[in-house]
C-alpha cells in the first residue's frame, strides 16, 4: 500500500504536462487578449491597429505563459510598426526590458523607437539597471516576472557586451555612461552592504561592469584617449586576474580583449604620424618634459610595463623603435653586417676618447651622436667586455698552475710577513674597483630616476645589485685581511728586524703560516669565495644583452623561463627532499660507526646521499647495516627506492616536460617573444641620461655640475619662491578667470592628436562593421526574414481584403446604378407609348 502511495505521486505530476509551471499564468488570458498577443507576436498591423482602436477595454501589457507583454514580443520578432504602436498607448510597461531586448538583438530603429517614449526624457532611466530602479516600478520585469538579463544589466553595458557600435554611440549622446566598479578592496558601505547581502551577485555584476567596459565599442565611443584607456583597463583587469582567482579565465579574456584592440587600433595606421599618435599620446601637455626630435614614446613604454607583447612586436610599432634607436646615424641601418662590426670596434677601440671628447663638449656633434641609444648602448657593451676581460686577465697568471703552492711561504725580505704579500691590492684589482665603483654610481642614478618601485620591476636589477652587493662584500673582507696583515707587519717591523730564527706572538705568528694552515673563517678566504660567485655573476650578465640577437634572443628568452620553472619546481622537490633526509636519518641516526659507510648517520651526510643520489652517484650500500637488523635495513631499502623512483623518475620527468613545454611555447611564438625582448632592451637606452659609460661616469662632467648647482639654487631659493607664490595667487585666479573663456573654446577645437585618433576610431569601427556584415547567414537572420515574410503577408492579406471590400462595393454601386438607369428608361418608355 505505501508503494502504491509513493509511485502515484510522480503520475499525479507527469500528468499535469511541461507547462505545469506557466498554467496558472496563461489562464488568465481572455480570447481577445490571445488574439491580441498573436497579432503581435506574428506582425500582423492591421489587427493589431483595428484592435487598439475598437477595443478600448484592451489590457496591452497583458502576458503570455512566458511571462511576455506585447511590447516585448513586437520587438523580440523585429514589427517595428507594430513597436510604433504599442509605444503610443498611455501606461505602457516593461518598456526597460523592451530596450534591453532590442540592445541584445540590436535592432537599432527600435531602440531609437523606444528612447523617443516620454519615460526617457530624463537621462537616469538609462543609467540605471533593474536592481537600480524602484522597487514597485513597472519599467523593468523582474527574475520572477519574465526578464531576459541580470538586474545589474543596464542599456549600456548590454549594448557594449553585444558591441553594437551604433546604439553605443546613441546612448552615449543620450548621456549613458559605464561606472567603473570600486576597488576590489574597498570597504564603503555599498561594496560592504552588496558583499554581504548576495557575494555573487555583487561579484558578477562587477564583471559586467568590466565587460562593457573593456568592450571595443564602448573604449573607441567613450574615451578621448582610447589607447591610454585600453592600456590601463588591461593592467587592471589583469591585477584582477590574480586577486579573484574564481574569475580568473573571465578577467584574463578581458584584458587580452583591451589589448587585442590596441594592436588593431595599430595595425590601421596608414604614416608615419599616425604611428606616433598612437605611441607618444598627445604631446601637447608634456611637449617640454622630452628635448625636441626626441620622441617620448610613453605609450610604448606603458605596453612594455604591462606585456602587450603583440603590439610592441607589431611591424609599425617595430618601425616607429628603429627610427629611434639609429637617431642621429640614419645612415648606418642600411649599411652592411661588415661595417656595422667595424663600427663596433671602432667604439670599443676609442671609447677613452669618445668618452672624453663627449665629456668636454656634450652639446656638439659627436656628443649627439654619443647620445644616440644605439652608440649608447655600443658604449656600454663595450665597457662592460673591457670589465670582462679584467677579470681575466686578473687571473692570467695561474692559468698554467700557481707557482706559489699551499703548504709554502714567501717573501721579499727578512722582516716581510708572508700575508702582506697574498693580501695586498694588484693594479688590476684596482682597476675592476673602479669599475664597480662605478656601475654601483649608475645604479644609483636609475634607481634616482626611475624610482625605487620601478627598479625593482625589472628582474635583472636583481642580478645587478647581487653581483656588486657580492664584489663589495669580497673587497671589504679582502681589505680587512690587508688590513689585519698591515697591523701585524707594523708591529714587527717595530720591534724585529729579521724573522729567521724569532719565536712570534700566536696572533703574529697565524701571519707566517701557509694557506693550508688558516682558519676556515679567515676574511681572504671568504673574500676570495665571494669575489667568485661575484664573477660567475658578471658573466652571467652577459646575457641582457642577447635579446639584440635575433638568434641568441629566443634561447635566452627561453632560460629565462626555465629558470622559473625551476623556481616553482624546487617548491616540491625540496619537500620530497626533506621528508625523505629526515625520514632516512631518524632511521639511522643510532648506527653511526655501525655501517658500511656514514651515510644518513648525521644531517649533512644524509643531505650529501640523497643530493648525489639524484645524479646516480651514490651506492646501495649505504642503507646497508653491519648486524642483523633486518627490519631496519628492509625500511632503508624501501625508502630509498621510493626516493630515487619518486626523485629521478617522477619529479625530474616532470621538470624535463615543464621545460620543454616552455621551451615550446616559446619557439611557437618566437618572433613576438623576441621582438619584445629587444624593445624593452633598446628602450632602456633611450632614457635621457647615462651616457658615459663605466668607469667614466666617475668623473663629474661640466654638465652635470651646473645642473647640481642649479638643483642647490633652487633649494636655497625655494622659501624666496614660496612668498613670491603667495603673493601673485590672486594675480594667477584673475588670469584664469580672464582666460576662462578663451579655454573653454580652444578646449572645443581638437588636437592634432585627437584628429588622427578620430580617424583611426572611425577606421577601427568601419572596419568591424564590415566584419560583422561578412559573417554568415545564422538561424537568428533567417528567423528574421521569416518574420518579415509573415509581416508582408499580413499587410498584403490586408490589402487584399481591403482592395475586395473596395471592388464589391464599387460593383454593388455599380448595380445599383444600372439598375436606376434601366428602371428610369422603362418609366420613360412607358410614358412615351400611346393607349
Amino acid at each position: 500500500m505505501m508503494l502504491q502511495q509513493v509511485m502515484a505521486k510522480p503520475r499525479r505530476l507527469a500528468g499535469k504536462g511541461p507547462g505545469y509551471m506557466f498554467c496558472a499564468r496563461s489562464s488568465r488570458l481572455s480570447l481577445i487578449e490571445e488574439r491580441f498577443l498573436e497579432a503581435v507576436e506574428y506582425g500582423n498591423i492591421p489587427e493589431v491597429r483595428r484592435m487598439l482602436e475598437e477595443q478600448l477595454d484592451l489590457d496591452v501589457n497583458c502576458v503570455n505563459y512566458m511571462g511576455q507583454n506585447a511590447l516585448q514580443l513586437a520587438v523580440a520578432n523585429e514589427h517595428l510598426e507594430v513597436s510604433e504602436l504599442l509605444l503610443k498607448r498611455n501606461n505602457l510597461a516593461r518598456i526597460g526590458d523592451a530596450l534591453l531586448l532590442a540592445i541584445s538583438k540590436g535592432y537599432i530603429r527600435i531602440v531609437e523607437a523606444i528612447l523617443c517614449h516620454k519615460v526617457f526624457s530624463q537621462g537616469e532611466r538609462l543609467a540605471n539597471s533593474p536592481s537600480q530602479a524602484e522597487i514597485h516600478d513597472d519599467f523593468f520585469a523582474y527574475d520572477e516576472d519574465g526578464t531576459r538579463f541580470s538586474q545589474d544589466i543596464s542599456p549600456i553595458i548590454l549594448a557594449s557586451h553585444c558591441h553594437e557600435y551604433d546604439i553605443v554611440h546613441v546612448l552615449l549622446m543620450r548621456g549613458a555612461r559605464i561606472v567603473r566598479p570600486h576597488d576590489y578592496f574597498c570597504q564603503c558601505c555599498s561594496c560592504s552592504s552588496d558583499q554581504k547581502l548576495d557575494s555573487f551577485s555583487h561579484s558578477r555584476a562587477r564583471i559586467n561592469a568590466y565587460k562593457g567596459l573593456a568592450s571595443p565599442a564602448y573604449l573607441s565611443l567613450s574615451s578621448e584617449d582610447p589607447v591610454m584607456a585600453a592600456l590601463e583597463l588591461s593592467n587592471e583587469l589583469a591585477l584582477l586576474a590574480n586577486i579573484e582567482k574564481e574569475f580568473k579565465n573571465d578577467y584574463k579574456k578581458l584584458s587580452m580583449q583591451c589589448k587585442d584592440f590596441v594592436v588593431g587600433l595599430l595595425d590601421l595606421c596608414r604614416s608615419t604620424e599616425e604611428v606616433e599618435a598612437i605611441l607618444n599620446g598627445d604631446p601637447e601637455p608634456c611637449e617640454d618634459a622630452k628635448p625636441p626630435g626626441r620622441q617620448n614614446l610613453i605609450r610604448l613604454k606603458l605596453a612594455i610595463k604591462y606585456e602587450l607583447k603583440k603590439f610592441v612586436a607589431h611591424p609599425n610599432c617595430q618601425q616607429q623603435l628603429l627610427s629611434v634607436w639609429y637617431e642621429n646615424m640614419s645612415g648606418l641601418r642600411q649599411k652592411s653586417t661588415v661595417v656595422k662590426v667595424l663600427v663596433v670596434l671602432g667604439v670599443a677601440l676609442g671609447l677613452p676618447v669618445l668618452a672624453l671628447m663627449y665629456w668636454m663638449a656634450p652639446s656638439s656633434k659627436i656628443g649627439k651622436v654619443m647620445r644616440g641609444p644605439f652608440l649608447k648602448f655600443m658604449a656600454h657593451a663595450a665597457s662592460f667586455t673591457i670589465f670582462l676581460c679584467l677579470l681575466i686577465m686578473n687571473a692570467s697568471d695561474r692559468f698554467e698552475g700557481t707557482t706559489l703552492l699551499p703548504n709554502m711561504t714567501t717573501h721579499d725580505h727578512p722582516s716581510q710577513l708572508f700575508r702582506m704579500k697574498t693580501t695586498r691590492f694588484t693594479w688590476m684589482e684596482f682597476l675592476i674597483i673602479s669599475w664597480v665603483t662605478g656601475k654601483i654610481w649608475a645604479e644609483c642614478k636609475e634607481i634616482w630616476s626611475q624610482g625605487l618601485r620601478e627598479y625593482l620591476s625589472e628582474p635583472w636589477n636583481f642580478l645587478d645589485f647581487g653581483m656588486l652587493a657580492i664584489f663589495v662584500a669580497s673587497f671589504v673582507t679582502r681589505l680587512m685581511a690587508f688590513w689585519h696583515a698591515y697591523s701585524a707587519q707594523s708591529y714587527v717591523d717595530k720591534h724585529y728586524t729579521d724573522l729567521s730564527n724569532v719565536t712570534l706572538p700566536v696572533e703574529i705568528e697565524y701571519f707566517q703560516l701557509a694557506r693550508i694552515k688558516w682558519v676556515p673563517s679567515d676574511p681572504q678566504l671568504i673574500s676570495e669565495g665571494l669575489y667568485a660567485i661575484a664573477v660567475v655573476l658578471s658573466f652571467c650578465r652577459i646575457a641582457y644583452v642577447l635579446p639584440a640577437n635575433e638568434s641568441f634572443g629566443p634561447l635566452q628568452i627561453s632560460l629565462g623561463r626555465t629558470v622559473k620553472d625551476i623556481f616553482k619546481f624546487m617548491v616540491i622537490f625540496i619537500l620530497v627532499f626533506v621528508a625523505f633526509m629526515i625520514g632516512m636519518f631518524n632511521l639511522y641516526s643510532y648506527y653511526l660507526g655501525a655501517k658500511q659507510n656514514d651515510a644518513f648517520t648525521t644531517v649533512e651526510e644524509s643531505f650529501k646521499t640523497l643530493f648525489w643520489a639524484i645524479f646516480g652517484l651514490s651506492e646501495v650500500k649505504s642503507v646497508v647495516i653491519n648486524n642483523d637488523h633486518k627490519f631496519i635495513e628492509n625500511i632503508g631499502y624501501v625508502l630509498y627506492g621510493v626516493y630515487n623512483v619518486t626523485m629521478v623518475i617522477v619529479l625530474l620527468n616532470m621538470l624535463i616536460a615543464m621545460i620543454n613545454s616552455s621551451f615550446q611555447e616559446i619557439q611557437d611564438d618566437a618572433d613576438v617573444e623576441w621582438k619584445f625582448a629587444r624593445a624593452k632592451l633598446w628602450f632602456s637606452y633611450f632614457e635621457e641620461g647615462g651616457t658615459l659609460p663605466v668607469p667614466f661616469n666617475l668623473v663629474p662632467s661640466p654638465k652635470s655640475i651646473i645642473a647640481f648647482v642649479v638643483g642647490v639654487g633652487n633649494l636655497i631659493l625655494l622659501p624666496l619662491t614660496r612668498q613670491t607664490e603667495d603673493r601673485t595667487d590672486d594675480t594667477e585666479l584673475n588670469e584664469l578667470s580672464e582666460q576662462k573663456d578663451v579655454t573653454v573654446h580652444t578646449s572645443t577645437c581638437p588636437s592634432r592628436h585627437q584628429k588622427i585618433m578620430n580617424r583611426l576610431i572611425k577606421r577601427y569601427i568601419i572596419k568591424a562593421q564590415i566584419d560583422k556584415d561578412s559573417d554568415e547567414v545564422n538561424e537568428g537572420e533567417l528567423k528574421e526574414i521569416k518574420q518579415d515574410i509573415s509581416s508582408l503577408r499580413y499587410e498584403l492579406l490586408e490589402d487584399s481584403n481591403h482592395s475586395t471590400r473596395q471592388l464589391v462595393e464599387l460593383v454593388r454601386t455599380l448595380g445599383e446604378r444600372v439598375c436606376d438607369v434601366f428602371i428610369k428608361g422603362e418609366t420613360e418608355q412607358q410614358r412615351g407609348t400611346p393607349n
